[in-house]
């Protein structure tokens, strides 16, 4: 938080503060717009809100561009789920201070008072960042900067308890690792029509994984897209962030 400085501390934390954004800015008034809050403004119009309001569309718009590549098998429920885990005050105030940019926003007196900053004063911040950066250089910046949390966070964001899409991590991995798109295979099923249980197992070329048991074929074939992730992870030695399921029928 930065209140009352001098002339040459500013300069050394804008400095300080392009280093840790990996970005250079040709026009340092942009950059110092982008980190004063309107508590530290001498009006609104100087303050990052209106910067705020294009970087937030300027984020939503790559976030969604990176999902639909990302994932190209998910349906739209699920994208829009991502997406609004992506975008959310809580992520961008987490990115904030990964890149440790709480340190350079500039707020009055009350707020430099208090012993950490609301979530929505980061969270607008690091979009007034990505649009100062994209009018500052353009797109091209942006997505260097971008580009890599985006698709990380959209990883993170998939892999969540609920909703997890084990089918559409296994698709990413088996066509990165070995070229080939799965298929599920129902091998047998159980039980009246009314409860029926049913089991599948995951193919990838010629590899037939460990088959599970799912109250529908649906879930069966998330459950084995599990298996086949979590051997694969014994066989070649990725590291899966998987929430756990209940245990086979």
């Amino acid at each position: 938080m930065l209140y009352d400085l001098n002339p040459a501390e500013i300069d050394q934390l804008l400095e300080e503060c392009q280093h840790n954004l990996g970005y250079a800015f040709a026009d340092i008034e942009l950059l110092k717009c982008c980190l004063t809050h309107t508590s530290a403004a001498k009006t609104r119009m100087d303050s990052n809100e209106r910067l705020e309001f294009l970087g937030d569309a300027i984020l939503g718009s790559l976030v969604c561009e990176k999902l639909f590549h990302q994932f190209p098998n998910s349906p739209e429920g699920e994208l829009t789920r991502i997406k609004s885990a992506v975008v959310s005050r809580n992520t961008c105030t987490r990115l904030a201070r990964e890149k440790d940019l709480d340190r350079f926003i500039f707020v009055g007196k009350g707020l430099a008072m208090t012993e950490t900053l609301p979530e929505s004063l980061l969270a607008g911040m690091f979009e007034a960042i990505i649009a100062g950066i994209y009018l500052d250089g353009g797109m091209e910046p942006v997505h260097q900067f971008l580009d890599p949390l985006i698709e990380r966070e959209n990883s993170k964001a998939s892999r969540s308890v609920h909703g997890f899409n084990y089918k559409s991590l296994l698709q990413q991995y088996s066509q990165k690792k070995f070229s080939q798109t799965p298929i599920y295979e129902l091998v047998d099923e159980k039980g009246p029509d009314h409860s029926k249980f049913f089991k599948v197992t995951a193919i990838i070329g010629e590899i037939q994984y460990e088959p599970a048991w799912g109250s529908t074929k649906k879930e069966a074939e998330q459950r084995a897209a599990l298996n086949a992730l979590r051997k694969n992870e014994d066989e070649h030695g990725e590291e899966w962030e998987l929430p756990s399921m209940p245990d086979d029928v």
